[in-house]
């Protein structure tokens, strides 16, 4: 069973910073490409960052190019992302995915396993 667990969210003011860990478990993502998404209320679920199975090749959302930052450590099954110079507009659920992609490539759509959520909330 495919597991991905996030952590490190919580409330910070604009200007602070976080990072969000996910763990994976359940089979080898060592080929997979791993992304970060987002959901605010009300709102529909946004790409923020995609990487590589290598961690080569990444993509970022305008909104966070600059300041959010996508890594990962395959031998320990995690992808981070490092959040700098947070904005109240920042705010949301923010989940992670994997999906197979053995060709270098940070995908913006088409994750196939998700996990739960972490809550970030980023007071003015």
């Amino acid at each position: 069973q495919v597991q991905l667990v996030e952590s490190g969210g919580g409330l910070v003011q604009a200007g602070g910073s976080l990072r969000l860990s996910c763990a994976a478990s359940g089979r080898t993502f060592t080929r997979d490409a791993m992304g970060w998404f987002r959901q605010a209320p009300g709102k529909e679920r946004e790409f923020v960052a995609g990487i590589s199975w290598s961690g080569s090749v990444k993509s970022y959302a305008d909104s966070v190019k600059g300041r959010f930052t996508i890594s990962r450590d395959n031998a320990k099954n995690t992808v981070f992302l490092q959040m700098n110079s947070l904005k109240p507009e920042d705010t949301a659920v923010y989940s992670c995915a994997t999906t197979p992609a053995p060709t270098l490539v940070a995908p913006r759509t088409g994750y196939r396993y998700w996990g739960q959520g972490t809550q970030v909330t980023v007071s003015s």
